[in-house]
């Protein structure tokens, strides 16, 4: 084991921006849980007076057809209202996101950061099972790439171009489980210490 411990972050460039659209989503989103809490309550009443004005005072004759349709439209938009919701909730999480690099004892540990706010841990490096590392801007990365999915080559930053001071890194890594190429967006000093780790030999240099 290697001592060692590094901490960068890829940050979004446009965060100011991102971090509004966050908020617009997540406001429209508990809006639209909130009218569809409000809905499902007033059902208790609703109900009732749906059930009894589908019946005709004179000879009873209930009307059954109106009955389903008044109740069943009214579900169907506290459905919709909570699908909304729920997809703006979820569609939030794109927006303003960060991602923090973490190198220690020979791993790399990657956490995504949600608004500045919210931290969730994605996933564990481990420096014996990457084949190869190099710069995303040399031909090497096309070879690897080729014939790869899309799903298999991971963005761990939100950006698209490389901040000032930093470059974009490709890591294959192959494991009992996937074999997937990561972009990083970082520092030559966290590209030391996973090669370091790694191997010499793993380093793509053309």
């Amino acid at each position: 084991m290697r001592e060692g411990l590094y901490e960068e972050s890829a940050t979004p460039a446009r965060g100011v921006t991102e971090a509004k659209w966050y908020t617009a989503f997540r406001v429209i989103a508990i809006i639209a849980f909130v009218v569809a809490a409000l809905m499902v309550a007033f059902a208790f009443n609703y109900v009732p007076i749906v059930l009894a004005g589908t019946v005709d005072e004179e000879t009873g004759q209930v009307y059954t057809a109106a009955r389903v349709f008044y109740i069943a439209a009214y579900f169907v938009f506290v459905a919709l209202m909570a699908g909304t919701g729920a997809l703006f909730w979820k569609f939030k999480n794109r927006y303003n996101v960060s991602y923090d690099y973490i190198f220690v004892e020979d791993e790399l540990r990657v956490s995504r950061v949600f608004n500045g706010v919210r931290r969730k841990f994605y996933k564990r490096f481990n420096a014996d099972m990457i084949l190869k590392m190099g710069k995303c801007a040399n031909d090497s990365f096309h070879q690897v790439t080729a014939g790869m999915g899309k799903k298999q080559i991971i963005y761990l930053t939100s950006n698209r171009e490389p901040a000032e001071g930093k470059e974009f890194f490709y890591m294959l890594y192959s494991s009992t489980t996937e074999k997937s190429v990561y972009i990083l967006e970082c520092k030559t000093q966290l590209i030391e210490y996973i090669v370091r780790a790694a191997g010499r030999n793993k380093w793509e240099s053309r």
